[in-house]
């Protein structure tokens, strides 16, 4: 009958030990199976993404054909790009040359308009209404003065009485 007493009574003092290590370390030991476990889970990743890696490197060993499709994959995308790209600067081109074309025509409007004696001055905006617009309804800048002639803030010169001082150092003399 002692044998069991005894296990009993082993138990009771490997629970109570096993509490006392969970309520002095208890935290400790969350933190590190924490850290463990991601650690865990990123050795896992970089193991599948070498074994990936062999298995592709492994494979394009065994079949030459697998790298030709790929490499003329490739060069197709690359074609197909070039040619959107070289249509995309085409139209570009188009685009300046037409600018540069109704700049020229007018230049030379303004040219003809000044040669007969016609105002110069040049249209800003294509719209008819710009047209009725004149110099004599618009408003004249009015001339005003500057606010403090000579004044520069960054040097501090020509500030007038208005100037800031600092106060005397130490403590104040009061009565």
């Amino acid at each position: 009958m002692e044998e069991p007493e005894k296990d009993a009574e082993r138990q009771k003092e490997t629970a109570t030990q096993v509490l006392h290590i969970l309520s002095e370390y208890g935290w400790y030991i969350l933190f590190c199976s924490i850290a463990i476990y991601f650690l865990m889970q990123r050795i896992n990743g970089m193991l599948q993404s070498r074994s990936h890696k062999r298995t592709q490197a492994s494979e394009a060993q065994l079949e030459p054909s697998l790298i030709l499709r790929r490499q003329e994959a490739m060069d197709a995308a690359r074609y197909r790009m070039q040619q959107e790209l070289d249509a995309q600067a085409a139209k570009y081109r188009e685009k300046q040359k037409e600018i540069e074309e109704e700049k020229r025509r007018e230049k030379i409007e303004a040219w003809e308009n000044m040669q007969e004696g016609k105002s110069s001055r040049k249209r800003t905006s294509p719209h008819p209404e710009s047209e009725f617009t004149t110099t004599s309804t618009a408003k004249p800048k009015s001339e005003k003065k500057p606010l403090r002639a000579g004044f520069n803030p960054l040097t501090g010169d020509g500030g007038g009485s208005c100037s800031w001082r600092p106060g005397r150092r130490g403590p104040s003399s009061g009565a």
